[in-house]
């Protein structure tokens, strides 16, 4: 297969039921859909990435939502299974900045049946990066082999590999994360971690110089570490440490909005940006999806994104 995508994501798609006011509250939720890889592979696309999606898919009402929608983001869907299982989904809800109320409903959906048998080393060599995290490993033992068989593939095919550990409590123990990470640290070419949950839970390091020389022992060419104790990003790679510092304070709600920055920052690499640059383009989109409520629907468009920072080329 000759090469055509510049991102293929690994991931979970999940129905999101959204409001602005508590759960007791409200009357009326709004349906979109989220999913940690999912709102990178829709972040870069609308930057202008060509993004492939992998992932199991539920024969239910939802299904036809989904597909329609990853169709009309541009998404090449072409590698997405259907499953019996019902499609797995979360509440959220942000009545102020200081609240906020996310609740999971993701066991024994479709999505857990992703497995090594939706892999392919065709599909995997046509991209110029392949990504996916720690949450789509904790999903299922299935789908953990699903993203280790995908980054062996990559390395083996020489495809850029990227990885975000997504470290939550709600959904990992340290231990789980720590494995998880092990798993595949030694395939992964650039690694965004949080300072916050991350590098302290899986490293258990929090100087930012110790843990870049630690991830670059592992061979990683390319680390982005989040701190929002800093208000930026670090970034490391050839030797260098750079810093950018978020786009805006003004947020309404962050979540997925680390996810958005990945999606944005893969976009710059396969387009010719530098990790520096690639982190500056990265924090407007990031800053941009954070001023919204919800996963993917607040994530901004190209049009809205250059012309706060210019299109490169």
């Amino acid at each position: 297969m000759e090469q055509k995508l510049d991102i293929i994501t690994i991931g979970e798609s999940l129905i999101e039921l959204s409001s602005d006011l508590k759960l007791s509250n409200a009357e009326c939720l709004h349906k979109y859909y989220g999913g940690d890889s999912l709102v990178s592979a829709v972040a870069a696309s609308r930057l202008g990435a060509k993004v492939g999606f992998i992932t199991r898919v539920g024969n239910d009402p939802f299904k036809e939502y989904l597909l329609d929608c990853w169709t009309s983001e541009g998404l090449d869907i072409s590698y997405v299974k259907i499953s019996d299982e019902p499609n797995g989904f979360y509440f959220i809800t942000r009545p102020s900045v200081e609240e906020k109320e996310l609740i999971y409903y993701r066991k024994k959906v479709a999505q857990s049946k992703l497995s090594i048998d939706d892999i392919s080393e065709d599909y995997i060599k046509s991209a110029k990066i392949v990504y996916s995290t720690g949450i789509t490993q904790s999903i299922s033992l299935s789908s953990n082999e699903a993203v280790q068989k995908a980054y062996s593939l990559a390395k083996k095919n020489g495809v850029i590999t990227a990885y975000d550990p997504n470290y939550s409590s709600v959904i990992h123990t340290p231990e789980n994360a720590r494995e998880n990470f092990n798993s595949v640290i030694c395939n992964i070419d650039i690694l965004f971690m949080s300072t916050k949950h991350d590098t302290v839970s899986i490293l258990e390091l929090d100087s930012v110089e110790n843990i870049i020389k630690r991830l670059m022992d592992f061979g990683v060419a390319t680390v982005v570490l989040k701190s929002s104790e800093k208000g930026g990003y670090y970034v490391g790679y050839g030797g260098h440490i750079e810093f950018t510092e978020f786009y805006t304070k003004e947020v309404v709600d962050t979540t997925c909005s680390g996810d958005a920055f990945n999606g944005a920052f893969m976009y710059a690499i396969t387009h010719g940006y530098s990790p520096v640059e690639a982190s500056k383009l990265a924090s407007v989109v990031a800053g941009l999806q954070a001023k919204g409520i919800g996963a993917v629907k607040s994530v901004p468009y190209a049009e809205e994104v250059f012309s706060i920072i210019g299109k490169k080329g």
